[in-house]
């Protein structure tokens, strides 16, 4: 039995196979396929803007007034186009009618809506 299992091994050498991978499938999608795919996913990999209730945005507006006092950084955790972006700094200059906050860190200034903040951490 043995001896059969060891021919059988020396006529099965995967090497030797030549398949063409995935390009034998690739004649079957249209280029409107292709950019569906790619259009799903991107749009999976976006995350849903967080839901903020009043009490959420009461505290956020509560630490955004603290830390302008103590002039003391902030970490803003913001949402745009299905992402989150975290920007670190001090906050400068808010401007309720602009709905906008200036903020700066080390190297620059830079300016945020109020629309797009959804956390805020103080660093002290």
């Amino acid at each position: 039995m043995t001896y059969l299992n060891d021919h059988f091994d020396e006529k099965l050498d995967l090497s030797k196979v030549r398949d063409r991978g995935s390009k034998k499938w690739v004649a079957m999608m249209l280029p409107e396929h292709v950019n569906l795919i790619r259009q799903y996913n991107e749009a999976s990999k976006k995350e849903p803007r967080p839901q903020l209730d009043e009490w959420d945005l009461e505290v956020i507006q509560e630490l955004i007034g603290i830390a302008m006092k103590r002039n003391v950084d902030v970490e803003m955790k913001t949402w745009k186009d299905g992402e989150f972006f975290y920007r670190i700094g001090r906050i400068t200059w808010v401007d309720l009618n602009k709905r906008i906050i200036e903020m700066e860190d080390t190297f620059q200034s830079f300016t945020l809506t109020l629309g797009e903040i959804v956390d805020v951490t103080i660093f002290e």
